[in-house]
């Protein structure tokens, strides 16, 4: 009958063990440090955060669950979402590299700044003549559009120049829809005569 006694301290005893080795356990310190530097070093990286907004976001976000999950001891789940913050920061870089060799060949490769020259001439012809022709349209204000798609043009130009490729991409796309609007305004206008 005296084992029993024994045997209920020994669980006693194993309980007590358990519960302090859990109460020792230690947050994954460098793990943590290390996920901060990568979410960092990728929130100032300009090109992932240009090309990479989502997964930069999602890496901060597993960086604010680690420092929850550690704060509350659950050093585990903090680890994890630590190891989740480092791999979504690397991602987020390499997104980033990767949009803004995209951007530059796309820049590049299409002649960017060429094109857009081509086309302001070819609308500029199609004012000429439909000013010719006397078509009924506002020239100032056509004239206006066509000195501001040229600044604009500038703008890409020196932007492409500067290795600033989304945005030289992104001015081009407006100069190209301030363009097609020019050119539907004379055609509107031609529309109408005929009627």
């Amino acid at each position: 009958m005296d084992f029993k006694p024994n045997y209920i301290l020994s669980i006693f005893l194993a309980l007590v063990m358990s519960v302090s080795l859990l109460g020792c356990e230690k947050p994954p310190l460098a793990e943590m440090e290390n996920a901060r530097e990568r979410v960092f070093q990728a929130d100032n990286d300009p090109d992932a955060s240009l090309y990479a907004a989502g997964t930069l976001a999602r890496a901060k976000n597993a960086l604010r669950q680690m420092q929850d999950e550690a704060d509350n001891k659950r050093y585990d789940a903090a680890r994890t979402y630590a190891a989740e913050a480092i791999s979504l920061a690397e991602r987020a870089l390499l997104d980033g590299r990767l949009g803004a060799s995209r951007a530059s060949e796309a820049a590049s490769d299409n002649n960017l700044v060429s094109d857009l020259r081509k086309e302001i001439e070819s609308t500029e012809r199609n004012v000429n003549g439909a000013r010719y022709n006397q078509m009924v349209l506002d020239y100032d204000e056509l004239d206006k559009a066509i000195v501001n798609v040229h600044n604009r043009t500038d703008q890409v130009e020196s932007d492409q120049a500067e290795g600033r490729y989304q945005q030289a991409l992104d001015r081009a796309g407006s100069v190209r829809a301030d363009l097609a609007e020019i050119n539907q305004k004379v055609a509107g206008a031609v529309k109408a005569r005929k009627k």
